[in-house]
């Protein structure tokens, strides 16, 4: 799958292009052969589609090469020692194609049994969004058992939204308040995940309804869209509040820097109420993923943590799935399955 355009403004499938190549057969030392199962789409992989991604961490993606991201495998061939024939493996950096050769070292070794043969969830439940809702929570979140206290999860029906509410809820939040865009997903986090409630910010008066689901004001928020609806839940959150700052789905197609600037009276808020609003970023605690996933693994094994997925089926269509994901078409991670 190619970047064939770039274009500052909501993403459409003219940005993508499939070309049919030949990988060689003759493998290097240290390489393997990898047949791609299942390929990740990300918000932030929007970020990749500009010239400048507004992150030192994040490389651009490059006019008519192949377009990369979070990857799930199998060895088919392999001249690496530490991997074999049938190893299942992982990578943040995996070709949209549907097999690719790699330098072994390069990927991560996964056990089957880490994601109870789910293998799609090594992109989602136990991967980065994942460890994303899970560090993003423990680290930022300031949550403490039996303090009575109030999370709002914007982007709620998202791959790391709706992770982030349940382990809300697992670490002691008596409330947990999820929004998102359709009545239909605002069901599946009440009914399937757990959530306190949902509310549909398409729908009615957003300010209204979140302060009859929140009586007591909101105490953390786990910012996934920014935007007016996060200027609307900082409105109503307590003194001494927490704000993890987790993504800006809402400002991404928009020449702004990141994150995206505050409006007046937002700003005002967060200083008077002595609101902290950090940025978070997942790679900054590296030394804690391995203790994440473990947990996340366990959680979900033992059905503690539900898993969503949708599932767009084919590397043509990852384009589809990138731009249905970007306007809020997918439940809980979008997941493209490229072979079985």
């Amino acid at each position: 799958m190619i970047i064939s355009k770039r274009k500052n403004s909501h993403p459409v499938l003219d940005n993508f292009r499939v070309e049919k190549t030949t990988l060689s057969p003759d493998l290097k030392e240290d390489e393997v052969l990898v047949k791609t199962l299942f390929l990740s789409v990300d918000p932030y992989m929007r970020c990749r589609m500009n010239d400048d991604t507004a992150a030192d961490y994040l490389l651009p993606w490059r006019l008519g090469e192949c377009a990369d991201g979070g990857g799930v495998g199998v060895v088919e061939a392999s001249r690496n020692e530490v991997l074999a024939t049938g190893d299942i493996v992982t990578s943040f950096n995996w070709h949209w194609q549907t097999r690719n050769v790699i330098n072994g070292y390069l990927l991560r070794k996964i056990d089957p049994r880490m994601v109870d043969g789910h293998l799609s969830y090594v992109l989602g439940a136990v991967g980065m969004p994942g460890l994303t809702a899970f560090l993003g929570v423990r680290e930022k979140g300031h949550v403490t058992p039996g303090a009575n206290q109030t999370m709002v999860i914007s982007g709620a029906a998202g791959a790391c939204g709706s992770l982030a509410g349940q382990i809300a809820r697992l670490d002691g939040c008596e409330k947990v308040i999820g929004i998102c865009g359709t009545d239909k997903k605002c069901q599946a986090l009440v009914s399937e995940l757990g959530f306190t409630a949902a509310v549909n910010y398409k729908k009615g008066d957003i300010s209204a309804a979140l302060r009859e689901s929140c009586p007591r004001g909101v105490d953390v928020y786990f910012d996934n869209v920014g935007g007016p609806i996060s200027d609307t839940v900082i409105s109503q959150m307590n003194s001494g509040g927490h704000v993890i700052l987790c993504g800006q789905i809402s400002q991404y197609n928009k020449d702004v820097p990141y994150p995206p600037p505050l409006s007046k009276e937002t700003q005002e808020d967060l200083c008077s109420k002595n609101i902290t609003r950090e940025r978070f970023m997942v790679l900054n605690y590296m030394d804690k993923h391995e203790e994440g996933l473990l947990q996340l693994s366990q959680w979900v094994k033992t059905g503690q943590i539900k898993v969503l997925e949708t599932v767009t089926n084919g590397i043509e269509n990852m384009g589809v799935a990138f731009c249905s994901m970007m306007m809020g078409g997918n439940t809980g991670k979008q997941i493209v399955k490229i072979s079985d």
